[in-house]
């Protein structure tokens, strides 16, 4: 009944006492016991003899305290011994009482008990014991060091009573002070058996060098008797004490006043006193320093600044109370925060300060708020400085607790937290994560990285399980993510295609919004699945026929944000490894007569895109079917676009589609009336381009232009002549790709088999007196007549020899073959001297000598054909018969048939065989 009412903080602090008075009840009970007169009671001898064995046990019985109540003892009689006045021991001695004696540790609570027990030692029965009442005095004191144990205003009362009962001047050290020995004042005071006290370290060495006298009366020493002087010590302490208080708060003022070394000086020695004892700090927080500390971040000098954050990480370190007072300073913790960007030791100092003090729940709430900070931790956490490094991650980690500043890490590249809660998090937050991402603009490598670490799973969950409002969010996250190539390829490897089909499918008629982001997802898978190139085991997008189909016929049936990502993903199959497949069923399913229809939209995305696919489709495509829905009207609308349009890509798509369309008549004429020559005329360059668009634009142009120059139409030759294509065509042969100046060759080459019907006879001259005639016109050196570029496509003429011979050192087989045609359009028939001659002066023999020797057997055969009659001439045999031996010896033994045959015969023109050989 008595313990039952006792405070738990007494019942601890007397738990030996409690059980020495338990073990003398249990005595006295086994001795009441044994003045019962049992013989004299008619009892049974089995209960006579339970009551002997039980008193037998009750004399025997041994009470102890409680092993955790025994080691909080011993640290109690160790602080008052020692006279450990350090807050950080009471704080810890205080929470492991609480913990046992079973109270909370939040302040308040241990505050109230810690009350509570003073007021019961108070009472005037309990103080009846003079030894007690010293005892539970000094435990008192000794706990009230304990930050719970009083209030802040409480300390800066009593410290400022004290303070100012000392006066303002510091004392010097009393004689007795001085140890004999080290003329320094002593810091462990010992007594020798002679009755003098020196410092314990200085006397133990005088004894440990053989000195058996003692060093004052030189009396003989008992080295085995060394008493602490506890009374002199406690002076000492006391007059260091006193004289530390009064130097702290005379030092303040100088920190304001002073030029940077005297505030240097005055830091350095503030620091030393901080670190010396628990007790300085509580003295200098008192003095209310931190708000000038605070102050000193925002000086110029670097070394002033980095010392204040080394004292206020020295005061914040396991003190609530410092922590607090630093967060209630205007700015504090921005000015912190901004040491952070600063030089590698300030940073190093501001982070573990505020490692330091994100451990306060109130300041922890600050530090995320603070512009910039978040990312600065961020940046610091993959420091080459392992310290910094750690400290800014495990600040990272403390600042986790909010939503907002996981967003912020998220923000700075730093996605940890946002994963977790994306995997375990509650839904809500779930919703808020995904949201995050699905907003913020990130990297190719954040994306990478987010991969990496195991975003898809989650998000993937949501899309297929989640409600519509979190699905949504999941998919356009998707969206932003899956525009890596390499995210795209890992959606598609695990899974991700066939639930957003589904979406798309299911929500045709939704106006959510949900179907153009699943469409634009599904777009960048089918860009990633052009990206894997020609790996040996590709995947595909599609895992049927019917979903290609069920795809394509959404088109139709949607708006235009969703059409033009379902033509972009067609067009991206198109490209993929099984491109012509994809090709082939999108024939099958009538693609080209929508994409004509497409073609005439208003919609500038939608346009654009179907122009592209068409332009595939076209390329290589069915041309029963392209000629069946090509009429008219479309080349009219494509030749609209290409003067139109400001989308390069799609002008170089529209005439991509003029290009390969069908060699056909009608198609032809209907590009001729409609005005096609002049406009592809304007998109030819006068110079090299290095848009990779333009160049595409330029390359189909010029196939384009192919159309219109085949030798069996004259007509349409003329018109392109006389709209100036040819010089355009030569200029192209030295600044255009490799297959614009292919298809140039190939349009000059049908010009130049004209050229010699074209080339207009040499009147003859009349007689005339010589000096009024009218000089005669000069024929074509090639052509006999009188040649023009316009009137007889002559290449002459047109200056075009030379850069056709230069084509020929091209490394592509079907440029050169090209030009090589070209050129040999120069010697056919009679013309095979006149055309000799200028194929030499071009220099374009050797390069068709080397042409033997080439990869390409077309090359090769037409190399051949063209020497053969070359070497027909004396002066070309003698001249390039020997570069060319021994390339044609090798075609003799390695060529097929025919190549064979016809080396030998030009050996045989070279008098390397006999004319009559039959060998070959």
């Amino acid at each position: 009944m008595e313990c039952t009412k006792r405070n738990k903080l007494y019942l601890l602090m007397n738990c030996r006492t409690i059980v020495k008075r338990l073990e003398n009840i249990t005595r006295e009970i086994s001795l009441a016991l044994d003045l019962l007169p049992l013989a004299t009671l008619d009892l049974a001898s089995g209960i006579i003899e339970e009551i002997a064995e039980l008193r037998h046990s009750l004399q025997r019985a041994e009470f102890k305290a409680a092993i955790a109540e025994e080691e909080i003892l011993e640290k109690i009689e160790s602080g008052i011994q020692e006279r450990n006045v350090d807050r950080s021991y009471a704080n810890n001695l205080l929470a492991h009482i609480a913990e046992v004696v079973g109270i909370s540790t939040e302040r308040a609570a241990l505050k109230k008990e810690f009350e509570d027990f003073k007021s019961e030692i108070e009472n005037a029965h309990l103080l009846k014991d003079q030894a007690e009442s010293i005892q539970m005095a000094q435990i008192i004191a000794l706990l009230e060091r304990a930050d719970a144990a009083s209030s802040p205003k409480e300390k800066e009362m009593k410290y400022f009573t004290k303070r100012k009962s000392l006066g303002s001047l510091t004392l010097e050290p009393l004689q007795s002070f001085y140890c004999p020995i080290t003329r320094d004042v002593m810091v462990d005071p010992v007594e020798t058996s002679s009755g003098q006290t020196f410092e314990r370290s200085a006397i133990e060495k005088w004894l440990a060098d053989g000195n058996k006298l003692c060093p004052l009366t030189m009396t003989p020493l008992n080295t085995s008797i060394l008493r602490p002087n506890k009374t002199l010590r406690q002076s000492i302490e006391e007059w260091k004490d006193r004289n530390t208080m009064i130097t702290i708060a005379s030092m303040k003022s100088k920190l304001t006043n002073e030029g940077d070394e005297e505030v240097l000086h005055c830091l350095e020695q503030l620091e030393d006193l901080c670190v010396q004892r628990d007790q300085h700090r509580e003295w200098v927080i008192l003095e209310n320093y931190i708000p000038v500390l605070i102050q000193l971040l925002r000086e110029k000098n670097l070394d002033i600044r980095n010392r204040a954050l080394v004292i206020l990480y020295i005061l914040a370190k396991d003190s609530d109370d410092a922590k607090e007072r630093i967060a209630n300073v205007d700015n504090a913790i921005e000015y912190i925060v901004q040491s952070l960007g600063r030089r590698i030791g300030e940073r190093k100092s501001a982070v573990a300060l505020l490692l330091e003090l994100s451990k306060c729940t109130l300041v922890r709430d600050y530090i995320g708020k603070v512009q910039g900070g978040i990312l600065l931790l961020v940046t610091m956490s993959s420091s080459d400085d392992s310290q910094a490094a750690t400290d800014a991650q495990e600040l990272l980690e403390n600042l986790a607790f909010s939503d907002q500043n996981i967003i912020q890490m998220a923000k700075a590249n730093y996605f940890k937290h946002l994963l977790q809660r994306l995997s375990t998090g509650p839904e809500e937050v779930k919703m808020i994560m995904v949201s995050t991402l699905a907003e913020m603009d990130l990297t190719d490598h954040n994306k990478a990285s987010l991969f990496g670490e195991g975003v898809l799973s989650p998000l993937l969950h949501f899309v297929s399980d989640g409600d519509a409002g979190i699905q949504k969010v999941a998919i356009k996250a998707l969206r932003n993510l899956s525009s890596l190539p390499a995210n795209g390829l890992q959606m598609v490897r695990e899974g991700a295609v066939r639930p957003l089909l589904d979406l798309l499918f299911r929500h045709i008629s939704s106006s959510s919004g949900l179907r153009e982001q699943v469409a634009a997802t599904i777009m960048h898978l089918a860009e990633s699945i052009v990206s894997q190139g020609s790996s040996p085991t590709p995947i595909s997008l599609l895992e049927s026929d019917e979903d290609a189909l069920r795809l394509f016929s959404l088109i139709n049936l949607t708006g235009p944000d969703v059409q033009q990502n379902i033509l972009r993903i067609f067009y991206s199959l198109c490209q993929s490894p099984s491109g012509a497949s994809i090709q082939t069923k999108l024939t099958e399913y009538s693609a080209v007569q929508v994409l004509v229809q497409l073609c005439e939209q208003e919609n500038q995305n939608v346009r654009a895109n179907a122009v592209k696919l068409f332009s595939c489709l076209v390329e290589g495509g069915n041309e029963a079917t392209i000629l069946e829905h090509v009429d008219r009207k479309c080349l009219e609308t494509l030749l609209r676009i290409i003067q139109s349009s400001n989308d390069l890509e799609e002008i170089a798509s529209a005439m991509g589609i003029i290009s390969n369309l069908p060699e056909d008549r009608q198609i032809a004429e209907w590009l001729l009336n409609a005005g096609a020559i002049p406009v592809i005329f304007k998109i030819l360059p006068n110079s090299k381009q290095n848009d990779p668009h333009r160049n595409r634009l330029v390359e189909n142009a010029v196939g384009a232009i192919c159309r219109f120059t085949v030798p069996t139409n004259l007509e349409w030759q003329k018109k392109a002549a006389e709209a100036g294509i040819i010089p355009m065509l030569v200029q192209l042969l030295d600044f255009g790709t490799t297959l614009t100046k292919k298809n140039a060759a190939i349009s000059l080459t049908h010009f130049s088999e004209n050229s010699l019907m074209l080339s207009r006879p040499i009147p003859k001259q009349k007689a005339r007196f010589c000096c009024f005639s009218v000089p005669p016109e000069t024929g074509c050196r090639i052509h006999g007549g009188v040649c023009a570029v316009e009137s007889s496509f002559c290449l002459v003429e047109a200056d075009a020899v030379k850069p056709l011979v230069r084509v020929l050192e091209d490394p592509d087989p079907g440029a050169c073959e090209a030009s090589l045609d070209a050129l040999l359009t120069l010697i056919e028939a009679e013309r095979l001297q006149s055309g000799g001659k200028v194929l030499a002066e071009a220099n374009a023999i050797p390069s068709i000598i080397k042409f033997l020797s080439s990869s390409s057997p077309t090359l090769q055969e037409k190399a051949l054909n063209a020497l053969e009659r070359i070497f027909r001439l004396p002066e070309f045999k003698q001249n390039y018969g020997p570069s060319a031996q021994m390339p044609l010896v090798d075609l003799t033994q390695r060529g097929n048939s025919s190549m064979r045959s016809l080396s030998a015969r030009i050996l045989a023109h070279l008098n390397v065989l006999h004319d009559q050989s039959s060998y070959f």
